[in-house]
This record gives C-alpha cells, structure tokens and sequence, in this order.
C-alpha cells in the first residue's frame, strides 16, 4: 500500500465533502466525476444513468494509462469511449489503489482543489 496516496486520497475525501457533505467513498467521487465530464450539470439520474456515470469516469481516469480513449459524444451529449487494451487483473487492493491514484491525477491535472 502507498501511503502517500492514501494520505493524499484522504485529503482530498475531506476537501470535496466540505462541498457535497459527509461519507464520500470512492464510488461517490466516481459519480461526480462522470456528471463533472458529462457537462450538464446536476440532475435526477436513473439507475441506469447512474451506472453509465460511473462508466464515464472510470473511462476518463484510464484514458491517460491508455486502456481507454474517447470516441464521440451522441446526440445526448454522452461521452462514449473505446477500450485500447484490456484491463489487468487485479486485486481488490490493487484495484483501489489505481482508482485512488488516477483520481488524484484527475483532480490535480483539471486544478480542481
């Protein structure tokens, strides 16, 4: 486990509920993420819309590893991307800490907090 990451996570966990309120996990933050790079502000999602959120930012956060790339918008305004090459196996751990590291690169590369 690299603490550093943890402890910058964590700084970041603190930092965005200050905004959005207490108890954010990292599915939370995914799901702002996917709204954020979806551009059309905060709404009522459906279930499925919701997962589709979450697709979007795991997809963002991958792009600059090259698993994925952006395609196109559709006429919704939806992000739509391609897989490059196929996701390593991974453990619950190792998959964490890769979503936790390329949340930290999405935060500091779009000089959000």
């Amino acid at each position: 486990m690299d603490y550093d990451i943890e402890l910058r996570f964590q700084t970041l966990t603190k930092k965005l509920e200050s905004d959005f309120g207490e108890g954010l996990d990292t599915q939370a933050i995914l799901f702002l993420i996917g709204v954020q790079e979806l551009g059309l502000g905060y709404k009522e999602f459906t279930k499925q819309e919701k997962t589709d959120l979450l697709h979007i930012a795991v997809c963002t956060l991958l792009e600059p590893h090259g698993y994925y790339e952006f395609e196109a918008r559709d006429v919704e305004n939806w992000p739509h991307f391609k897989l490059l090459k196929p996701l390593p196996v991974l453990t619950d751990k190792e998959q964490q800490h890769l979503i936790k590291e390329a949340i930290l690169d999405y935060f500091e590369q779009n000089d959000i907090y």
